[in-house]
């Protein structure tokens, strides 16, 4: 019989804790161990998260009692800055956890595994500490990375996000009064997501986030100055050719529309785009920051690392693409 894995989830309460939920209720050897929430202690998880049927309530865990609780896996879904303690607690009692870390807490971490499943293939499974990347971080590298040998320069990035990459917690940028009608630009240099790609691609990235009324899903504009000429048809191949055996990236002709994206766990990239002389090239990358940026990428980090099919409860993305 196939083994079935005991899981926990510690910030439950976001849009990524609920995103994951759903994806764990549908996996066939994953089972919920228990799901942590200050603001949600004491309710039934079935009742915010219609996808699961058990009866798990969630319950406010402090570093000890998550440990306590055995899980052989562990998702972090806090904000950045409060991962260490349950880190801290997990790595002197239970050091063969898998922690799949949602925050920026250890994307700089040497001592942990950076999990963006393409790039490269080969290194994730029996990692035991894993960062999951950036939502931005992960539309950026994805649209550069068959380019890096080609760059003349720092790429330029232009992003443009959701609400819900801003959370729970209130703020400018996830209210939509203030949104409407409107972009809000933000962080407009030195974005961790800025520092995150640019120590992981080797290259310096240049990055101007942005906040749309829209509640999910990630644009990411990426202009590229290049050493050589190139046509555009080579460019489409080049991607084509990286990406042909990755099920969660698909390579369009057209640049592809964020409104596309919404709810599915796969990235799409395409409107491959030349100025004259050859040496400049447009391209644009979207992604569900939720899905493909968070709980999927999560998902796909914990089935490697376990040794389980990579899309173990992932919905298949490209049979139902656009392009």
């Amino acid at each position: 019989m196939s083994k079935t894995y005991s899981i926990g989830i510690v910030g439950a309460r976001g849009h990524t804790g609920a995103e994951l939920i759903r994806l764990v209720a549908a996996h066939p050897q994953l089972e919920l161990a228990f799901v942590s929430s200050r603001e949600l202690d004491g309710q039934r998880v079935a009742d915010h998260n219609p996808a699961y049927t058990g009866d798990l309530r969630y319950e406010n865990l402090g570093p000890a009692a998550v440990v306590g609780k055995g899980a052989e896996v562990v998702v972090m879904a806090l904000p950045n800055g409060k991962c260490a303690p349950y880190v801290e607690a997990l790595d002197a009692a239970a050091p063969q956890t898998l922690v799949v870390d949602l925050s920026a807490d250890h994307r700089f971490d040497a001592g942990w595994y950076y999990g963006l499943p393409e790039i490269p293939r080969g290194r994730c499974q029996g990692q035991r500490r894993i960062s999951n990347p950036g939502c931005y971080a992960t539309a950026m590298q994805l649209a550069i990375w068959p380019m890096l040998e080609y760059l003349a320069g720092p790429p330029q990035c232009f992003g443009v996000s959701g609400y819900s990459g801003a959370g729970t917690t209130p703020s400018d940028r996830n209210n939509p009064e203030l949104l409407r009608d409107n972009l809000m630009p933000y962080s407009l240099v030195g974005h961790v997501h800025e520092r995150e790609v640019s120590a992981q691609l080797g290259v310096p990235v240049e990055f101007m986030p942005h906040v749309a009324p829209h509640f999910r899903g990630i644009t990411m504009t990426v202009n590229m100055w290049l050493t050589g000429a190139v046509k555009p048809d080579w460019v489409r191949a080049r991607y084509e050719q990286r990406y042909a055996g990755e099920p969660l990236v698909d390579v369009v002709e057209q640049a592809p529309w964020v409104s596309r994206i919404a709810g599915r766990h796969g990235v799409e990239i395409g409107g491959f785009s030349v100025a004259p002389g050859g040496k400049r090239l447009v391209v644009v990358a979207t992604l569900d920051n939720l899905l493909k940026g968070a709980a999927t990428q999560a998902m796909q980090n914990i089935n490697i690392a376990l040794g389980l099919p990579e899309l173990a409860s992932i919905p298949a993305f490209k049979e139902t693409s656009h392009g």
